[in-house]
């Protein structure tokens, strides 16, 4: 994590302080649910709750020696608490403080997660609704295809997230488990019932087996979660940077008043941020693999996870949170060209009609690959010549034996291709 690219609220998450407060919660709770089994005295739970302290660096002090970071934060504890303190961590394992932890941190950075996901498609339905009806010229190989409508290329990319948003919603259940088992996880020193309290209270649901670590494929679902994000997110910041382009410019960020485009050349208005949306996605889907490769686990537990999820875990959720709202600000500011987009769709006079000249020909009784080569080979001379397609296929007596050319002209309306806007929005967007 660095500063540049953090928002406070998720960074706080993986503070050192945050951290230890989880773990003393999750230590207190245990107690509380130990006193209830009669296991410790009821006035022990209290009197945790009651001095329970630490101090980071003291902490980072101990553990200096300790080299042991769950010993080093029961020690200072102790130091505040007293003779109690030696009920803490009853029949307890280290991991289950840190894997517990890490459930409730992940659980709420995926809160935080699905709140941008909401904004991000707060905002690309507002746009979506106001360009519904705007024709643009649709592309494929990067190539003029046929017309579609901005609004229309917004409402893929709300579906797309909303998509997003469910996956999230399924990985935070499936990462918010609690596991307190003990040493391989069999609950010989301490009672299930102290892992269901603790759930409980920690707003998570217990781990089935815990293997004294609940399982990485949990992980694994999580962070490849934020990568399939990060992916959908890159795509839409692409087509930004693409519709930016000087010659394309149908599209582009919000260049705000005393912003500067470059150091050298005062003209520029260069797509940053969606830039910077396409890198920061590239490092979250880096994370995938590591989680991955967090599964294979030795027997009951190794901590070749540990390692990789201290700087994963906050480095991924911290990036995708900023990049998402970045992202959502580029789309809220986005100032878009129609008249551009309009001139565009001409720059080819008329070439974006011809599937609807083929298929004219082929109801009109020509096979469709006669249908083809008539349609093609007046469609090379716009191409290689600069011809207008409509005139061309008009003088062509092969085509108005078929189709008389006031028909032709028919075929060039712009509305044919928009007719069922209306219907794809409310497949996307509900009535």
């Amino acid at each position: 994590m660095i500063p540049r690219y953090s928002r406070p609220e998720m960074a706080n998450i993986w503070s050192d302080q945050t951290r230890y407060q989880i773990w003393f919660e999750l230590e207190a709770h245990a107690c509380d649910a130990l006193a209830k089994l009669k296991v410790i005295p009821e006035s022990a739970a209290k009197t945790i709750w009651k001095k329970g302290k630490f101090d980071v660096k003291r902490i980072d002090e101990i553990e200096r020696t300790t080299k042991h970071d769950v010993i080093a934060f029961l020690t200072n504890v102790a130091e505040y608490v007293g003779p109690e303190a030696r009920f803490l961590h009853q029949g307890m394992t280290s991991s289950d403080v840190l894997d517990t932890c890490l459930a409730v941190q992940l659980a709420r950075a995926s809160d935080i997660l699905l709140k941008d996901l909401d904004a991000l498609l707060a905002a690309i339905k507002k746009r979506a609704y106001e360009t519904k009806d705007m024709p643009t010229i649709g592309r494929s190989h990067g190539i003029h295809a046929e017309p579609v409508t901005f609004g229309l290329k917004l409402a893929g990319y709300y579906a797309e997230f909303n998509r997003c948003r469910e996956r999230m919603k399924a990985a935070r259940a499936e990462i918010a488990t609690c596991a307190i088992s003990g040493a391989v996880g069999t609950f010989a020193n301490i009672d299930p019932f102290v892992e269901q309290y603790v759930a409980k209270k920690m707003g998570l649901t217990v781990e089935p087996v815990s293997t004294q670590v609940i399982p990485r494929d949990r992980h694994a679902m999580f962070f490849a979660t934020l990568g399939v994000i990060a992916s959908s997110m890159e795509r839409l910041a692409v087509e930004i940077r693409h519709l930016q382009r000087t010659e394309v410019l149908e599209a582009e960020e919000y260049f705000s008043p005393g912003q500067k485009g470059s150091s050298a050349m005062p003209h520029k208005r260069n797509p940053v941020l969606s830039e910077n949306v396409t890198g920061l996605a590239r490092l979250v889907r880096g994370y995938v693999t590591p989680a991955l490769e967090n599964v294979a686990l030795w027997h009951e537990r190794d901590i070749s996870h540990s390692s990789v999820e201290r700087m994963i875990a906050p480095d991924a959720t911290v990036t995708l949170d900023f990049a998402l709202n970045r992202l959502t600000n580029v789309i809220d500011k986005l100032v878009v060209y129609p008249d551009t987009m309009e001139k565009n769709m001409n720059k080819m006079r008329g070439l974006v009609f011809s599937q609807r000249v083929l298929l004219a020909l082929t109801q009109a009784g020509v096979s469709r690959e006669d249908s083809y080569k008539l349609v093609q080979r007046n469609a090379m001379k716009v191409w290689e010549q600069g011809k207008d397609f409509l005139t061309e296929l008009s003088a062509d007596k092969d085509i108005t034996k078929h189709i008389k050319a006031a028909d032709l002209k028919k075929l060039f309306d712009l509305r044919y291709h928009t007719k069922h806007v209306n219907t794809i929005f409310k497949r996307v967007f509900g009535k």
